[in-house]
């Protein structure tokens, strides 16, 4: 069992050496989701301590810069929620769960189809950090470029954020890695099972004199890579295939300084499900059309349209500690791209209204950033930083259409391949300066202001935030918080939309069949939101902490994106105001072998008034009721909730077991409704509730004093429940979705 907690952070290698190639060719620690809200971490003076100890060992010298590095760009305040290594490892399908499934364990976190999540009633606007360093966004698509099998923590930091977090601003994923430092070894995993599941994987890393590595890789192969449109077990034209590098390495360069490279290498390549349901019945084509949409020559299941995406990360950073002085210096840069491809042109034009799009987007970013600390004696801690991204993106778009009469009928045999190859750049920038006083030892104010600027191709547009966090401990086992935060987020560069719609309303003299029954194109904005936050967090008995957040935000160009048309590529528009509010509940226990987390979420989240993109929309008629009426965001879910648990014992110094289990559930996301009349109401109704139980079992057998031999049984959805994600209604939901359905897989890991 010793044996077992100490390789917990170390999971795969013998077999996914063979992903690894090619890719280059083409514990006992228990499930539980501890709530910390507001905690004060304090500001211990590590620099200041390191730097008075002689000949100290690596893991010291690494810990306590650890430890510094976590006084930089401390969390005050916010409302955070932390998972371990372990705690991720003892879900059902353990390391091998995708990322966005680990942050559904999470407290207000909303599941999507095409691998998306919302956090307290927004559209993504999740920021991820690496090791405290920002990784830039990509092509937003449903792969899962994050790897749980390099996480030693991840956090989920929302609420009133302090300053030193802008850019997004719904929540924070900060991710802690593995180093390598603490411990020499690694994994081999082979994981498989239903959908026709395979995936090899690997995990390594050590120490070697100054210097610590990691690195893991892994193949997945699947049926299922996107959600099944239809609520059978097996979906029609579903196979992935994505192989995924993470690497880690860091030199330290005295006791108080190191330098650390990170980069990670992710592709997947996935078929998009076919609905062989589809009842559009296809226009007859003129006299002498070269292509045929004839029902019997075409049908749903001769469409296979295709998705590629690729993401390639690298990051140097630079972090020193001297006296009461902490920093860290990080340089960054990003290559994200997603490329979507109709196979079958003539199908996808009969069962896609005529228009068949091939989209390729690429998005290159770059950027650097900067955070340090000061103790100003004993009562002050100032931070400040600055943090620069520059993007750009190519989106390259050939849309296949035929010319139409006013009545939308084919007017030529002829097809047009409409090319729009769009070049746009926008530069993010912002300072921070914020300052932690100790009021009195158990009242903290964390207060201060950061400054914003977004400045594109088509706008340029800037914000002061303010931002004030009370954090109050009145006791050891309880703790307030209440904040204000003012934030300035700007919509995600790749996401903007900048196709030129007029060609398609009259090319060549004619309309096509792309036509838009609505031209208005107001440029994407910035939000800006007043957001207020408190809560308590409260330890009632040993092992047993329970917790409650409130929270509520008002915001002007409200944003939200979706997928219109054709393309699973989102695109961003603006409400011209919303309003968000909700509360969380939360639960934690651990006794022993036990432990276990239960979270509860309410939220209402609304939108009124088209700003911008307003062409997305498709018709007047919805633009002037969206004008006039505050309606549902398409991501509302007015319910979320997540629960799990396990259970460990060791039955020898060579034997352990562990069982675990988790469950989600969801009131369900909204679709269109109708009102007595019988007139459509976007997002006038949602999907229905659901809720999904999986179950897990892991047997450890200590081989010898190096090695370990796992394996374990888990199954998903364990009472097979059919429900539905999304209904294909809704503004910028394009498909329906279902979940997954029930599932068996089993793994064998060598630990050594």
């Amino acid at each position: 069992m010793k044996q077992l907690k100490k390789r917990k952070g170390q999971d795969r290698l013998y077999w996914s050496v063979i992903s690894l190639v090619a890719l280059s060719c083409g514990g006992t620690a228990l499930a539980q989701t501890n709530a910390m809200m507001g905690t004060v971490e304090g500001t211990n003076s590590v620099a200041e301590t390191s730097t008075n100890i002689a000949n100290l060992g690596n893991m010291t010298i690494v810990g306590q810069l650890n430890q510094a590095r976590s006084q930089i760009v401390p969390n005050l305040g916010a409302t955070v929620y932390t998972m371990s290594q372990a705690q991720i490892a003892s879900l059902p399908q353990g390391s091998d769960t995708p990322f966005n499934q680990v942050l559904l364990q999470t407290p207000g976190m909303a599941q999507d189809g095409l691998g998306q999540v919302h956090l307290r009633g927004e559209h993504a606007n999740l920021q991820y950090r690496i090791n405290d360093v920002i990784l830039p966004e990509g092509i937003t698509g449903f792969g899962q470029e994050l790897d749980p099998r390099f996480v030693d923590s991840v956090q989920l930091i929302t609420g009133s954020l302090p300053a030193e977090y802008g850019y997004r601003t719904a929540g924070i994923v900060d991710i802690q890695t593995q180093s390598g430092a603490f411990e020499n070894g690694g994994q081999g995993e082979v994981y498989g099972g239903s959908y026709d599941t395979i995936e090899p994987s690997f995990e390594y890393g050590g120490s070697q004199g100054k210097w610590n590595y990691f690195m893991d890789g892994s193949y997945d192969h699947n049926a299922l890579g996107v959600e099944n449109p239809t609520p059978s077990h097996n979906a029609l034209h579903d196979d992935t295939d994505q192989y995924r590098t993470f690497l880690y390495g860091s030199r330290i360069l005295s006791d108080t300084s190191r330098v650390t490279m990170m980069g990670s290498v992710d592709y997947a390549a996935f078929q998009i499900p076919i609905d062989p349901t589809l009842a559009q019945t296809p226009q007859p084509a003129p006299s002498g059309a070269s292509w045929s949409t004839d029902p019997n020559a075409q049908n749903p299941n001769d469409l296979n349209d295709n998705q590629n995406e690729q993401n390639f990360y690298g990051v140097v950073a630079y972090q020193k500690s001297a006296g009461n002085l902490n920093f860290q210096v990080s340089g960054f840069g990003r290559n994200s791209g997603a490329h979507y491809m109709p196979d079958n042109v003539d199908a996808t034009l009969n069962y896609n209204n005529g228009v068949a799009t091939d989209e390729n987007r690429i998005l290159y970013s770059g950027g650097i950033q900067a955070d340090a600390s000061y103790e100003l004696g004993e009562k002050h801690t100032i931070r400040g930083g600055v943090m620069a991204v520059d993007e750009s993106v190519s989106a390259d778009t050939t849309t296949t259409v035929f010319p139409v009469d006013g009545n939308g009928d084919e007017t030529s045999a002829t097809l047009e391949n409409i090319v729009q190859n769009e070049e746009t750049h926008a530069l993010f920038y912002g300072v921070y300066l914020q300052d932690e006083w100790k009021i009195i030892p158990k009242l903290t104010l964390n207060y201060g202001a950061r400054f914003d600027v977004y400045s594109s191709t088509t706008d340029h547009q800037d914000q002061p935030s303010p931002r004030a966090n009370l954090i109050y401990q009145p006791t050891d086992s309880t703790t307030l918080h209440a904040g204000y935060a003012r934030y300035f987020t700007p919509p995600p560069q790749e996401t903007v939309p900048a196709s030129n719609l007029a060609v398609f309303n009259d090319y060549n003299g004619s309309p096509t069949s792309a036509q838009q029954a609505y031209t208005m194109d107001s440029p994407v904005k910035a939000e800006r939101a007043n957001y207020f936050d408190a809560g308590i967090s409260q330890k009632l008995i040993p092992g047993l902490t329970v917790g409650v957040d409130g929270y509520y935000k008002k915001a002007t160009d409200q944003l939200d994106d979706g997928f219109f048309g054709q393309s699973l590529i989102l695109s961003s528009f603006n409400y011209s105001e919303g309003r968000i509010y909700g509360v969380e509940f939360t639960a934690s226990y651990a006794h022993g072998g036990f432990s276990s987390y239960a979270n509860v979420a309410w939220s209402q989240a609304q939108g009124k008034g088209a700003a911008s993109a307003q062409f997305l929309w498709g018709d007047a008629g919805t633009v002037a009721y969206v004008n006039s009426h505050y309606i549902f965001l398409d991501h509302d879910q007015r319910v979320t909730g997540s629960f799990g648990a396990a259970y460990t014992w060791k039955e020898s110094d060579r034997y352990s077991t562990r069982l675990d289990t988790d469950a989600i559930y969801g009131s369900g996301l909204r679709q269109d409704g109708t009102d007595s009349s019988g007139n459509t109401i976007p997002n006038g109704a949602s999907v229905p509730s659901y809720f999904s139980v999986s179950v897990g079992a892991e047997q450890a057998i200590k081989l010898n004093h190096d090695m370990l031999l796992k394996a374990r049984f888990d199954v998903v959805n364990l009472t097979d429940n059919i429900y539905q994600i999304r209904s294909g209604s809704g503004v910028g939901v394009n498909a329906a979705q279902y979940g997954e359905r029930l599932g068996f897989f089993g793994s064998l890991a060598l630990v050594f």
